[in-house]
């Protein structure tokens, strides 16, 4: 299994001289069986660039989507196989509140966009499977999915294919208000997985400002890596203030914590062989 990051940044897009080493494209992640078989994983402005790949290739497309805020469906307007006649797309929507699961092409519309919706020519489906029987079988993978802590809700995504685990765990914020899921909850959840996609946008000088904001310190996600006993943890959903200066140096803090887990800041453009 191969994962690549198009997109690793939070919130907004930052293009920028200081933010050319991690990137500046908002969430989209591609997981690739040893089949060649493909899962996309949100529509970020990351997706575009995808975009520019897969628009050569004649494959149907399947999009897991974790929620609706729009740095995770901005860039889908821009993704070319949706302009592709013939060419299968199969998006699975996010429960969210309010529950607007075709948010992701419905953003196409009035002043919002110079294009309408209905100028996409491939044809797009929207899968609405029982998830009470998960796993469910998306394009050769098993997928699993759970309610994630994060304003308006959403969901993270459990995906197993070649005897690896990758688990997607974007704007989760681990010791969020009310939470959905506790962190005890989280630990076994993702419990020896190969890879953990988790969400660290922030560090402990945002709060309190930024307590509720539905992401979570590094530091809670490194903890929970170790605690969970995952192979290899990815930090996803960067602020879009951190600079790579500021970056390296987390990551050298990182380096420097004993731990038994390969932690790292994702990168845009950085490709995972697990």
């Amino acid at each position: 299994m191969k994962v690549s990051f198009y997109g690793t940044r939070g919130s907004c897009p930052s293009p920028g001289k200081d933010t050319l080493k991690y990137g500046g494209n908002t969430a989209c992640t591609l997981i690739e069986a040893n089949n060649g078989k493909k899962l996309i994983l949100d529509a970020g402005t990351g997706i575009r660039r995808l975009g520019d790949e897969l628009v050569k290739q004649q494959e149907d497309i399947y999009l897991l989507v974790t929620h609706n805020h729009f740095d995770h469906i901005q860039g889908f307007p821009f993704f070319k196989p949706a302009f592709q006649a013939q060419r299968n797309i199969y998006i699975y929507p996010a429960i969210t509140q309010p529950n607007e699961p075709k948010a992701i092409v419905e953003q196409m519309h009035g002043s919002y966009s110079p294009i309408a919706s209905t100028m996409l020519q491939a044809n797009i489906q929207f899968q609405f499977p029982d998830w009470q029987l998960q796993p469910i079988i998306i394009n050769g993978f098993s997928v699993s999915r759970q309610p994630i802590n994060h304003p308006n809700g959403g969901m993270a995504y459990l995906i197993s294919c070649d005897n690896k685990t990758v688990a997607y765990v974007t704007d989760n914020e681990l010791n969020f208000p009310n939470p959905v899921v506790t962190i005890s909850q989280w630990i076994s959840i993702v419990s020896d997985v190969d890879l953990l996609i988790h969400d660290g946008q922030y560090v402990a000088s945002d709060m309190p400002l930024k307590f509720g904001w539905g992401h979570s310190l590094i530091s809670e996600s490194l903890d929970l890596a170790v605690q969970a006993k995952v192979k290899n943890l990815a930090i996803y959903s960067h602020d879009p203030e951190r600079t790579d200066d500021e970056l390296d140096q987390l990551q050298a803090e990182i380096n420097n914590m004993n731990q038994n887990v390969n932690a790292f800041l994702s990168m845009e453009g950085q490709v995972v062989q697990l």
